[in-house]
């Protein structure tokens, strides 16, 4: 990242920028930076001016406690009025959320496209998030980074023989620094149901889209976003997964962003 600019509350955020045209802003998910979507940018800034940036508390970008949702809102915000005071966001997964709440609040948005935001729609997918949250608020109030991201690893579906691989790799001290930032994205989520009052209040054009190959209740999940904001479409990529491919997303989002 080669630019900062400065949040509300005085944080330091990191971003950086390709291309020219309307602007769109990637949103990062979980235990994720800027660089995670930065393969996106590339594609994208063919036709557009295509801004990642580090979310607070990851990255090259600081933190200041304590943590709100709303800081989050006023870190876009921020970055959004530095780009010229309008732009478009795509977020995945958690990002999503925090995309779509940036909507809601009045930001000057213009479009919102989300991939795979995990919100909940079964009484069971809703008692496994609250059992998440609590471990997760305990495990990161004991200090047990660890655990904290083998919680969420869980949570995403992965195996135990997996986790375990994770917990030997040279990757696993990175995602353990990481791991405060996992109780920001909870609270985007907030019960991991789907906000429809929220989402009801939306003004812009809404694009949810999910993998074709994903679980049925991402899909799901997504098709409850679009029918829900006032002004939404659902898509599904055909052979796509939660790892999205940029080459297939990205003429997707070029098409609705250029509208």
């Amino acid at each position: 990242m080669d630019k900062n600019i400065t949040s509300r509350d005085g944080t330091s955020l990191a971003y950086e920028s390709a291309g020219r045209g309307s602007t769109i802003v990637l949103v990062s998910g979980a235990m994720s930076t800027g660089g995670t979507v930065a393969p996106l940018a590339a594609p994208l800034s063919e036709r557009f001016r295509v801004v990642v940036y580090d979310r607070r508390g990851r990255g090259a970008s600081g933190d200041t406690p304590p943590y709100a949702v709303e800081r989050e809102v006023e870190d876009l915000a921020a970055l959004i009025e530095e780009l010229g005071g309008a732009a478009s966001l795509y977020g995945v997964s958690s990002g999503g959320a925090l995309a779509l709440r940036a909507a809601a609040s009045g930001l000057p948005v213009r479009h919102v496209a989300v991939y795979e935001t995990p919100y909940a729609l079964s009484e069971e997918h809703l008692a496994e998030r609250a059992r998440y949250t609590e471990r997760l608020t305990a495990a990161l109030d004991e200090g047990r980074r660890g655990d904290a991201v083998e919680l969420f690893l869980r949570l995403t579906g992965l195996g135990e023989a997996v986790i375990e691989g994770a917990r030997q790799s040279a990757l696993w001290a990175g995602m353990e620094s990481m791991a405060p930032s996992l109780a920001y994205d909870d609270a985007v989520m907030g019960d991991g149901g789907v906000p429809r009052e929220l989402l009801a209040s939306v003004p812009v054009p809404v694009l949810a889209i999910a993998g074709d190959a994903s679980p049925a209740w991402m899909r799901e999940a997504a098709r409850a976003i679009a029918d829900t904001v006032p002004h939404g479409t659902y898509r599904a990529l055909q052979g796509q997964t939660h790892m999205v491919e940029p080459d297939v997303l990205a003429p997707v989002l070029a098409e609705f962003f250029g509208r």
